[in-house]
């Protein structure tokens, strides 16, 4: 991953609307390969597109089953009736493991020579336990690197026995893996489960799959599984893909934390997926929830505060990590345990979840099979290097909640989502509101600070002159006897002075300074150390640290087009040269210091050639911003249109 590879998500204010679901990856990839198994030819509509299923689809035509697209999410599958055409192919499988598991048995049991490989992290993922049960019905596989580890040869071999045991205590998709393959074989097997079967749910769909393609799975509770001979697939002809249950708990979660009401619709109770049930945790986090057969809805507790709670997590281990970013914003520590299923996903989950976490300040404890999580005692952090993602689209997409505890939050590769959910992000912002941002921008001495300063009043919005930012940077490097033409010293000291803005004074480092950052000597400065881009650049997160509830008013020369360019309104405010000349002297005579006008418009001249013409951030109009030039109005009257244009946008 390169540095640029991340998403800035602004701090969140809520989140209201109404989310339409991609398909489900379990019951996509399940669907996927029962409609190869089977006889005859099944549309498959509301398939997810990711990665995931992406491999499956490549898997199938390699093996040459017949694959269609129809467009809108549909495929047209003609069935092999489980003898596949292609009887030595080669298989890569990225880092499925819905594809990679279901396909090993599956494979196994189909009588032809098969490779298997993955990723790097797909070859640390164990499968050792499902290639047991399968050598004990006569498979031959054998592992091509580390032993129980894909990647995987499967060789032709002379398949006997009835019966297999298969541990339940790593992945749920070992002993789904096995149901779906068995009926290849013809006769009566039966499958006895060894331990406790975690991420039961996940099997609950494999049976009710297996039965919509004409296969009922005999069983003992969850200690055992038989598949009678004579059992075949048949396809159904024509099947939908529920949305994905997972996928919803974030949005249901986001409705919860964020003052607000967050429908998802393509999941709801009448869903045979097991991650329904979050929404039920969710409420006993005092989430108010209301669901209907194909939609659930989710908003914020009555108090306003999420509670904390112990849960066992084992019916839901995927939507159990947003209970872990949820626990951000509830009252107490809050304990998720029968989680062990994490350590072997797409990362290990427990120990990157707590990673992160203590990024944005939670305090955490982490065990074999659980998570302790403290919120931090003030407001959530926004880490300077960002939340990693390790290629797990769960973390990314369970993260992008924190941007809902005031203040923005930085995901690190989040095309990581593609694996399930492409479009995450972008469905994302269409529910969630950001604090707002009025960007004023303009030339110098254009009267952008006082009009911004007196906007944010009228609005109780927070106020950024960005404009005394560079000056304070530059009375700060006479204080440090730092260069104004030594870049990397300027850029360090950027990060370490402490700037504030409160009630109408200025800070720096604890000393409240004033007129001294209105000189011309000042203005010169904060011009040069403008012109630099490891100074902006050091200076860009403590600009859009500013940005907090209930919005901001920030004025300089790039806050529409480098520091917020999603400001709700932008706005380039100017006046003639002579203007502001006029306006800067009158302003210096009030203050009592000497000034000579036409010196004045010679130096505002000469600092919009150089503001108009530097590499970085020059000044110009953004894209979007609406011009306003106040040569002819009052402060009043520009105030008063800036906010009609706010009003108007709002």
């Amino acid at each position: 991953m390169t540095q640029h590879e991340y998403i800035d998500l602004p701090p969140l204010m809520s989140a209201r609307g109404t989310v339409r679901l991609p398909g489900s990856k379990s019951i996509s990839n399940r669907v996927l390969l029962l409609a190869a198994l089977s006889e005859g030819v099944t549309v498959v509509r509301d398939l997810l597109k990711s990665d995931d299923t992406d491999r499956m689809l490549e898997a199938l035509a390699t093996l040459g089953v017949a694959v269609e697209v129809l467009g809108n999410n549909a495929y047209r599958i003609t069935g092999c009736a489980g003898d596949f055409p292609s009887k030595d192919a080669k298989l890569f499988l990225g880092n499925a493991g819905t594809a990679f598991r279901p396909l090993t048995a599956a494979l196994a049991l189909s009588g032809g020579s098969y490779e298997l490989s993955g990723v790097p992290r797909m070859h640390e993922r164990p499968i050792g336990d499902l290639v047991d049960a399968l050598r004990q019905l006569g498979a031959d596989i054998e592992y091509l690197g580390n032993e129980g580890f894909p990647p995987l040869q499967i060789s032709p071999s002379k398949l006997a026995g009835d019966s297999a045991q298969v541990r339940g205590d790593v992945s749920s998709q070992f002993l789904t893996g096995l149901l779906m393959a068995l009926p290849l074989l013809g006769r009566t097997v039966k499958v006895e489960v060894v331990g406790e079967l975690i991420s039961k749910p996940y099997i609950e769909i494999t049976l009710a799959m297996m039965a919509r393609f004409g296969v009922v799975v005999q069983r003992d509770g969850w200690r055992s599984f038989t598949v009678v001979a004579g059992s075949r697939y048949v396809s159904p002809q024509e099947i939908y893909v529920e949305g994905d249950a997972s996928s919803a708990s974030y949005f249901l979660a986001a409705g919860a934390i964020g003052r607000g009401a967050v429908r998802v619709e393509g999941v709801g109770e009448d869903s045979v997926q097991g991650d329904k049930r979050f929404a039920e945790e969710l409420a006993k986090m005092g989430a108010r929830i209301t669901m209907g057969p194909n939609w659930m809805e989710a908003s914020g507790p009555a108090g306003g505060k999420l509670k904390a709670i112990d849960l066992d997590c084992n019916h839901i281990p995927d939507a159990a990590m947003t209970l872990a970013v949820a626990a951000l914003f509830a009252d107490g520590t809050t304990t998720l345990c029968n989680i062990a299923s994490w350590r072997v996903k797409e990362t290990d989950r427990i120990a990157a979840m707590a990673t992160e976490l203590r990024k944005v300040g939670a305090t955490v404890e982490e065990g074999a099979n659980f998570i302790r999580i403290t919120p931090p005692a003030s407001r959530i952090l926004n880490p300077a290097s960002g939340i990693d993602t390790y290629d797990d689209h769960r973390m990314a997409m369970c993260f992008s909640l924190a941007a809902l505890g005031g203040a923005g939050i930085r995901i690190n590769d989040p095309k990581c989502v593609a694996k399930t959910f492409p479009d995450y992000f972008t469905e994302f912002a269409k529910v969630t509101q950001a604090v707002p941002v009025i960007a004023i921008d303009g030339p110098s001495a254009s009267g952008k600070g006082t009009v911004a300063q007196r906007v944010a009043d009228a609005l109780g919005m927070h106020y950024l002159d960005s404009g005394a930012l560079y000056r304070l940077l530059g009375l700060a490097a006479q204080r440090h006897n730092v260069a104004l033409d030594d870049e990397p010293g300027l850029a360090a000291l950027a990060g370490k002075v402490d700037i504030r803005f409160e009630k109408g004074e200025t800070w720096l480092d604890g000393e409240m300074v004033g007129d001294e950052l209105r000189t011309e000597e000042a203005g010169s400065a904060a011009s040069k150390v403008a012109s630099l881009p490891q100074v902006r650049a050091a200076l860009l997160d403590k600009q859009r640290a500013f940005r907090q509830s209930p919005g901001l008013v920030a004025d300089g020369r790039d806050m529409a087009s480098v520091v917020f360019p999603d400001a709700v309104l932008k706005v380039f405010l100017t006046a003639s040269a002579e203007a502001r000349a006029e306006r800067r002297y009158k302003q210096l005579n009030e203050k009592g210091m000497g000034a000579n006008i036409a010196a004045l418009l010679q130096d505002i001249q000469a600092r919009d050639e150089r503001d108009m013409q530097r590499s970085v951030a020059p000044l110009q109009q953004a894209q979007g911003a609406s011009l306003l030039d106040t040569t002819p109005l009052n402060i009043e009257q520009a105030v008063e249109e800036v906010l009609t244009r706010y009003r108007a946008v709002k």
